[in-house]
């Protein structure tokens, strides 16, 4: 059975896809050959860099992700913990807006 954050990844994919960006879906969890913490989206959305860690509402992000979320921005990319596609489609339009 497919998780419900699997399912918000998969939806935010499509709405960043849709809206003309690029993801890369990261799948973590005991893959020897990843990094622990890359958030689960990457993405190229109108020339910016995301990172985007998807969580149920009411969860964090463990030290590690929420490191290397800093980093991103750090970097000058734009890192976020998500909820809900609503959240991503602000995100979205505010990176429009500013064109």
């Amino acid at each position: 059975m497919v998780q419900p954050e699997r399912r918000i990844v998969k939806r935010i994919q499509e709405r960043i896809t849709k809206r003309g960006g690029r993801c890369f879906k990261i799948h973590g969890g005991d893959n020897p050959f990843q990094e622990v913490g890359i958030p689960d989206i990457l993405a190229c959305y109108r020339g910016r860099f995301l990172g985007l860690e998807v969580k149920q509402p009411g969860e964090e992000p463990s030290l590690k992700q929420r490191k290397i979320l800093n980093e991103i921005e750090a970097a000058g990319g734009i890192a976020r913990v998500v909820t809900t596609v609503a959240e991503v489609d602000r995100l979205l339009d505010k990176l429009d807006r500013k064109r």
